[in-house]
């Protein structure tokens, strides 16, 4: 089963290392290409830009079920990930996310994968904090503009989930949390309960978590950036993003 990998890291050496690893194959068996030697200066010109690789090789069954096994910096399902070839709308919004973290001073481990029309990219490495923002604000600023180049030359819409250091799978968790004592807390008193302002991506997990959560609904209401989920008793409000 062939399968492809992009690495970034300080330099091509070190990103090759990091791709055969991951694929557990020879580097004589791999088909190398290099995407950005890191030689040139970084976004904007700010500092050294990290060296890029693309890496292909024929993996077996067995030794791709240990490589998943051992990953642990993918996000959501990956089954779809398995044989598919990596898109140009893929390789245009890892390189930018790549020559961004760059210009920053952030260097780490970068995956990427696609799954029907959404490119998942996750970011690994310490200090990712320049990049995540108060409240995710950068992380988001970075997702909507990777999006646009993914987007520049694709005939279909592509959809791009951007994470670094984790920050969005911990954020979910926090934000289901929240919305679960908030509701529990309307089945209590009877009253409605404005949660905190939230952007529209974290709006939407409080609308999904509580749809199964008997007794209550929810609407938003407010300007951005102020806008806000309502827990409302059952029956009084609609769902409203």
């Amino acid at each position: 089963m062939e399968k492809t990998v992009t690495k970034t890291a300080k330099s091509v050496e070190e990103a090759i290392s990091l791709a055969i690893e991951e694929l557990g194959v020879a580097e004589e068996d791999a088909v190398i290409e290099v995407v950005e030697d890191g030689s040139s200066k970084g976004f904007l010109g700010i500092g050294k830009k990290s060296a890029t690789v693309r890496v292909t090789a024929d993996v077996s069954e067995t030794d791709e079920s240990d490589v998943e096994e051992e990953d642990t910096t993918y996000y959501g399902d990956d089954e779809s990930f398995e044989g598919d070839a990596i898109s140009e709308a893929e390789e245009e919004a890892v390189n930018f996310v790549a020559e961004i973290l760059s210009g920053i001073g952030i260097h780490g481990k970068l995956d990427s994968y696609r799954e029907e029309d959404t490119v998942f990219i996750s970011v690994t490495g310490q200090d990712c904090g320049a990049a995540i923002g108060r409240h995710g604000e950068t992380l988001d600023a970075i997702s909507y503009l990777t999006s646009l180049v993914a987007n520049k030359n694709s005939e279909e819409h592509i959809r791009v989930s951007l994470d670094i250091g984790g920050y969005k799978k911990r954020r979910e968790e926090i934000v289901i949390s929240l919305a679960k004592k908030a509701a529990a807390r309307v089945l209590h008193t009877g009253s409605p309960i404005a949660m905190e302002a939230m952007n529209p991506s974290e709006r939407r997990i409080v609308h999904f978590a509580l749809q199964s959560f008997g007794g209550v609904s929810t609407h938003s209401e407010g300007e951005e950036p102020e806008r806000r989920v309502i827990v409302s008793p059952a029956g009084k409000e609609q769902t409203e993003v």
